[in-house]
């Protein structure tokens, strides 16, 4: 079973795609980690991340194993990231990894759990759950700065906002792959639940979906 979770930044989709790998035992990936490892790439050539050339050579050849660099976390590599992010030949790069991943998942697993923001509508349109986990942006910019500030960052809530709508408008009218929900797509909105409200919920809408699966003769990857 592959679970495509999508999603603008701070909406909980992280944590709740963590959490129902855990739960059910399936692979996970933040395909956001992929694109952040792109512009933590970028940023330390001192490349432009809206050189389409310098972008598309920083994600030729990522490894699952770069999701492990520790600087990938920071507004500054989040931001590059978004901007590489809107090249198509970026995209097209990191593609096959993820489908790879999705459609054998590590360890053996019996399914895996995706998130970022063109799962269900690119990635993996054959999906058989798919939500979309949003939030209002006043709501995303406070988490956003409460993360920072926590991680011992300088943040200010109006620079965080402000960037926060800037991203949603770049990710949400750029050309390749933009985000919206899939139309098969079940919206989840985080924006007065917790994060194990917002699990129980989801578990809701998987757990139908996976016993149906379960009970399908000669079903499995």
């Amino acid at each position: 079973m592959i679970i495509a979770i999508d999603g603008p930044g701070a909406a909980g989709k992280g944590t709740l795609a963590r959490r129902l790998a855990e739960a059910l035992d399936f692979a996970y990936l933040d395909t956001g980690r992929l694109y952040r490892a792109v512009g933590a790439r970028l940023l330390a050539a001192g490349a432009d991340p809206d050189d389409a050339g310098a972008a598309a050579r920083a994600a030729d050849g990522l490894r699952l194993a770069d999701l492990d660099a520790a600087d990938l976390r920071g507004d500054a590599v989040a931001q590059a990231a978004s901007r590489a992010a809107a090249v198509p030949a970026v995209r097209q790069a990191l593609l096959a990894l993820q489908r790879r991943f999705a459609r054998q998942p590590p360890g053996g697993k019996a399914g895996a759990v995706l998130d970022g923001r063109d799962i269900g509508t690119v990635v993996c349109p054959e999906a058989e759950v798919k939500l979309f986990v949003t939030a209002g942006p006043e709501t995303r910019a406070e988490r956003r700065h409460k993360e920072l500030l926590e991680r011992g960052e300088a943040s200010i809530y109006a620079r965080v906002l402000a960037e926060m709508r800037e991203r949603d408008k770049r990710d949400s009218e750029r050309s390749a792959a933009p985000l919206r929900p899939a139309a098969d797509a079940v919206v989840l909105d985080t924006s007065t639940l917790d994060p194990e409200q917002a699990f129980r919920a989801a578990m809701d809408i998987v757990a139908p979906r996976l016993a149906r699966g379960r009970a399908t003769p000669g079903n499995g990857r």
